[in-house]
């Protein structure tokens, strides 16, 4: 069985527009030359861990020419690799993409992988891989950041690596997602987070991933096993024109914020009809669950706060982002600054620079972007 592991998560301010083609196309060409310096030397494996990797495939977008800290740098770089990294040179692909783009990843993984000589039950469990880290990062993590890129890089071995990103409007900013396949992590809900960065922290989350989640994640599989009817008084009976407990419960402590309302608010319109089908279906793990369509971010936090209020059993309502980036901190938050692994990251990606088959001038531009990112990272990490 094909599994992932998540590896990080960046907030990065809301920019709008489009990258002018003169970059676009430069940024092709030396993302060509790049990959292939990697591929050829580090192997396939190494590049898709280094695009989990939230400082470098960050460092990457810099010096390509990017704005280093722009949620722009997701999608332009994302798209700028699929144009660069080709099958049949490089034995790696990139399906999917930006709003419309994403939503032809499974045909696009699909056609891929029959050229790759995968087996139909590889296939399926390929699609599935893509359908669960994008419903997980939409539905079992409420941190107001919608999804609408969605890109998968996928290996003629088998292994790939997911990226992707949601947006708020109400504070525009952009959190990105990385996955990446491990053999070690054995499902989707479990923590399957290496890293979370970001600038942004929620003063609530939801988040049905977490360890403290687990007993929730059962109470709320049982809730939904049991017939329709009882679920929707159980729904009922937590709001407030009901009883005050959910009204007491959400101003508990210090005053919330818009979005921390709405995430600990009972949601107005549940799709019983999907409720349903969900206990004819009668699923065996929480995953099951989530994996069945049209079970939405409103269905989820119903029986997260059914769980809660009622059966005593909380969800981790703890924003997971963690500030500064993959490395941590200077100050030691959340954790000291991982300096081997740092230096291995940007000493990878000089290497590929020198050896890359472009022009002088281009080198030495890169070089410097690539330092003066690492100078703003500096200053800016938390």
């Amino acid at each position: 069985m094909i599994v992932l592991r998540k590896t990080g998560i960046a907030n990065l301010p809301l920019h709008y527009g489009r990258a002018p083609h003169w970059l676009i196309s430069r940024m092709i060409k030396l993302a060509d030359a790049i990959v292939t310096i990697i591929i050829d030397e580090y192997g396939q494996d190494e590049f898709l861990q280094r695009i989990s990797d939230t400082f470098w495939f960050q460092a990457l977008g810099c010096v390509l020419g990017f704005d280093w800290h722009s949620s722009g740098v997701t999608t332009v770089l994302t798209y700028v690799l699929k144009k660069a990294v080709r099958s049949d040179m490089h034995g790696i692909a990139v399906c999917g993409g930006k709003g419309k783009a994403s939503l032809r990843t499974p045909s696009e993984i699909r056609l891929v992988a029959e050229k790759f000589g995968f087996s139909n039950s590889d296939i399926d469990q390929l699609e599935y891989s893509s359908k669960m880290s994008a419903k997980v990062d939409n539905t079992a993590i409420q941190a107001g950041y919608p999804l609408y890129h969605h890109a998968f890089f996928l290996s003629e071995e088998g292994k790939w690596a997911v990226v992707q990103q949601g947006m708020s409007i109400e504070d525009r900013t952009a959190r990105r997602y990385h996955w990446i396949s491990d053999s070690v992590n054995q499902n989707f809900v479990d923590e399957p987070h290496k890293a979370i960065v970001g600038d942004t922290k929620r003063g609530v989350v939801l988040d049905m991933t977490a360890k403290k989640s687990v007993e929730c994640r059962k109470t709320s599989l049982d809730i939904c096993k049991e017939n329709p009817l009882k679920v929707r008084s159980l729904f009922e009976s937590i709001r407030p024109a009901r009883q005050s407990t959910l009204q007491h419960w959400i101003q508990q402590g210090e005053s919330r914020g818009l979005h921390d309302i709405r995430v600990l608010s009972m949601p107005r319109r549940v799709n019983w009809n999907v409720l349903r089908e969900v206990y004819e279906f009668q699923p065996s793990s929480y995953e099951e669950l989530l994996g069945v369509r049209g079970v939405g971010p409103a269905t989820v936090r119903g029986l997260a706060l059914v769980s809660e209020i009622i059966y005593g059993k909380p969800p981790s309502w703890r924003d997971p982002v963690k500030f500064s980036f993959a490395y941590g901190g200077k100050d030691g938050v959340p954790r000291p600054v991982d300096r081997e692994a740092m230096d291995q990251s940007i000493e990878l990606l000089r290497e590929s620079i020198q050896k890359a088959r472009v022009d002088e001038k281009t080198k030495s531009r890169s070089l410097k972007k690539l330092t003066r990112y690492i100078t703003n990272d500096n200053l800016n990490n938390h």
